[in-house]
């Protein structure tokens, strides 16, 4: 081997190892990923109206399942509402909440657990009386609502979150004794322009008590979209960055968040979940194949690239799952999708949950 030869292959081999280090040690360098087994799929809930945008969460001894409900469809409706239901076993549901916003669209509920109390946060279109067309979508007047609760049988809601007028807010995460929130907004709250476009970008609010909120960060300064957070014990905090119809990227800045590290995944990821099972992470949400249109897919995150191991049953409006790690090896997923028919032969969208193991 020549020595040319020979330094070049040690330069690639430190470039590999500074890449690893900057983003994090195993389970995002190296390491061979698990095969798994999905099993019990079932429909959990379909009520007749468009069911969409799920999340999962154990509290206390029992699972909660949130997502919207709308007779009127997946569009901007003053008719949505956020249900929440809950289960002992995770086979048998029980509704135990239901809110609506008036004037306003509720959609994209997640939970956080925080200060020992279970929180929904959900982002709301302002519609008004009716239903508003699409060009008349003003993200300027987006505001973010709560429900929550001590014991999950006792709900307050809607509780109107201080802090995020004009912000669509999507998942939040807890690291130490602050909890953080993803909202995007329109770029200087610029007014010409209704709806979403490239001209939003993404920050990080933070809050002390769930319910009041603040700028902490910018991470993305344009084409801001949905963006799923997990914080590492050192307080690193890892994302998954939805942008529109562009690929997702691998985001990861380090306390006080000022500075963000980006790299693309090179595909897309609508809904995004981002989320620890045993000693790997887990990305799922929604992809578009070349011939089977959208699925909701989850992948393995490793060596900072992206290694599909489960394709759910799933077909055009889909994603947005949640996730519940019941063990190292053994999990649970919801996820919405409208490939199924109703006795009319016309499309539903319903709830779905799936469970998940390892193989050895």
């Amino acid at each position: 081997m020549t020595d040319t030869l020979w330094l070049c292959r040690v330069a690639g081999l430190w470039a590999v190892v500074l890449n690893c280090c900057m983003w994090g040690a195993q389970p995002l360098c190296g390491g061979e990923p698990p095969a798994v087994r999905v099993t019990n799929i079932r429909q959990v809930f379909h009520n007749g109206e468009h069911n969409a945008f799920t999340d999962l969460v154990r509290f206390g001894d029992r699972f909660y399942l949130t997502f919207r409900s709308c007779p009127d469809g997946h569009m901007v409706h003053p008719t949505a509402s956020i249900i929440i239901l809950s289960s002992e076993d995770a086979r048998s549901w029980e509704p135990v909440h239901q809110f609506r916003v008036a004037k306003r669209d509720t959609r994209d509920p997640h939970f956080l657990v925080f200060r020992n109390r279970l929180f929904v946060y959900t982002g709301t279109w302002y519609s008004g009386e009716t239903t508003i067309a699409i060009k008349d979508y003003d993200l300027n007047q987006h505001l973010g609502y709560a429900a929550w609760s001590d014991d999950g049988r006792t709900w307050h809601s809607p509780v109107l979150l201080e802090g995020t007028f004009g912000h669509y807010i999507w998942r939040a995460a807890v690291h130490g004794d602050t909890a953080y929130l993803c909202g995007r907004r329109k770029i200087e709250f610029e007014m010409a322009a209704r709806g979403e476009g490239p001209a939003v970008e993404s920050l990080m609010l933070e809050s002390t008590d769930g319910l009041i909120w603040r700028k902490r960060a910018v991470f993305q300064e344009l084409e801001g979209d949905e963006t799923a957070f997990l914080f590492e014990p050192d307080g690193t905090v890892l994302g998954i960055g939805r942008r529109g119809r562009d690929t997702a990227q691998l985001l990861r800045s380090a306390p006080p968040y000022a500075h963000w590290d980006r790299l693309d995944l090179g595909q897309q990821v609508g809904g995004p979940l981002l989320t620890r099972w045993g000693d790997f992470y887990v990305v799922g949400g929604r992809k578009t194949t070349a011939d089977r249109g959208p699925k909701t897919v989850l992948h393995w995150l490793i060596d900072q690239q992206l290694h599909e191991f489960a394709e759910l049953p799933s077909g055009g409006d889909n994603s947005y799952p949640g996730f519940v790690a019941l063990s190292p090896t053994r999990a649970l997923l919801s996820w919405y999708s409208s490939h199924e028919q109703d006795d009319a032969g016309q499309p539903i969208t319903a709830i779905y949950l799936a469970d998940l193991e390892m193989i050895p």
